[in-house]
């Protein structure tokens, strides 16, 4: 019984374990995605400036 116990209980902290990575990874996704987006912004806004000068 306790052998039970034990594989349910690392299972569960398998489960946990690859949730969390998941989570992981979609916060770096995100923060990913966000500085895509900045720097877009920013070659946008540098581009105008140059088109401005010339």
């Amino acid at each position: 019984m306790l052998l039970l116990n034990e594989e349910l209980a690392r299972a569960r902290m398998r489960e946990t374990q690859a949730e969390a990575a998941r989570v992981r990874l979609g916060v770096r996704m995100h923060a990913a995605s966000k500085w895509q987006r900045r720097a877009e912004r920013a070659v946008r806004r540098a581009r105008l400036a140059a088109a401005q000068v010339l």
